[in-house]
């Protein structure tokens, strides 16, 4: 008999986590990506000598799963705890960069990166370049707004209660601008700065994280902020953030910097069940806007959807 076929549709925390399970129950799994890396949001980015997470900064640990493997994680030293201070509780991050969590989590799956998939057709999936792959069943765990235009594009109907969940999930934005200080500046950042009613809503040293040892700033827009701004030009904007910190950092101190635009940084708005299974077709929706949310979130919605399949 041959195996079941799984097609996962994103390379982040929690199409990686149902790889991973359903990969131990013997199913045939294959992930498909757009991107050139796996992790999403989990993201780091190397510029001239240093780097720095542009995308998630750290993540918390409360359910039993995810706690034992970040246990795990630990003892390879891929995470260790970490202070944030204006945080009660230990926070995680990862010394080499949150990029390195998914790589980890990716060791032995099959992951095709640079395929974007356009259609879905009678249990095969069609990519941008014109490959296809076909499956049994399909997991997606793209933002919920690309999934429904992949929804349109292949004429899946949904009824009104799968319309109703995936409709009201609603997301933020952020602007993201990493940035190299002059190693003689002075500037120290320890444990990140959360700034609240500000065009700011979070500043780091990577290097006091660990990731570098040269003083690399991430600044993280506040969703206010990101939203209004989201179309404007990523130069204009890069030169207002750095402005709004100029009384924490000196804005000369600034030797070069680069800056992303996260369209889906948070789920706002997140549906309460960890996953949606649809009634009509062999077809999962997961990711951190189901159930808690965030990085353990992502996590339990793929563990979820791998123990429903299984």
């Amino acid at each position: 008999m041959s195996k079941q076929k799984i097609l996962i549709i994103g390379a982040g925390i929690t199409g990686l986590r149902t790889a991973q399970v359903l990969s131990q129950a013997s199913l045939a799994v294959t992930i498909v990506d757009k991107g050139r890396g796996v992790g999403g949001r989990m993201a780091t980015r190397r510029f001239t000598d240093t780097k720095a997470d542009h995308g998630a900064q750290y993540f918390s640990v409360k359910s039993k799963a995810f706690q034992d493997f970040i246990n795990e994680a630990e003892k390879q030293q891929i995470v260790k705890p970490w202070k944030v201070t204006d945080k009660t509780h230990l926070r995680y991050i990862c010394p080499d960069g949150m990029s390195t969590l998914p790589k980890f989590m990716a060791q032995g799956l099959e992951v095709k990166l640079t395929q974007k998939i356009v259609r879905i057709s009678n249990n095969i999936a069609f990519t941008e370049s014109g490959e296809q792959f076909d499956f049994d069943k399909l997991v997606i765990t793209a933002p919920i707004p690309q999934v429904l235009q992949l929804f349109e594009e292949s004429e899946i109907e949904l009824n009104d209660d799968e319309k109703n969940i995936l409709h009201a999930i609603q997301y933020d934005p952020c602007w993201a601008l990493i940035a190299k200080l002059n190693t003689s500046s002075g500037d120290t950042i320890a444990g990140g700065k959360i700034l609240e009613n500000s065009s700011v809503s979070w500043v780091v040293d990577n290097a006091e994280k660990g990731l570098t040892v040269s003083p690399t700033l991430t600044i993280h827009a506040s969703s206010s902020y990101s939203q209004l701004r989201l179309e404007e030009k990523a130069e204009d904007v890069a030169k207002e953030l750095i402005a709004s910190i100029s009384d924490i950092v000196n804005p000369e101190h600034i030797e070069t910097y680069q800056i992303h635009r996260w369209r889906y940084a948070l789920a706002s708005e997140r549906a309460n069940e960890p996953f949606l299974q649809l009634k009509n077709y062999p077809i999962y929706i997961g990711g951190d806007a189901f159930g808690v949310g965030n990085v353990e979130g992502a996590f339990v919605s793929g563990d979820a959807i791998a123990k429903a399949i299984c």
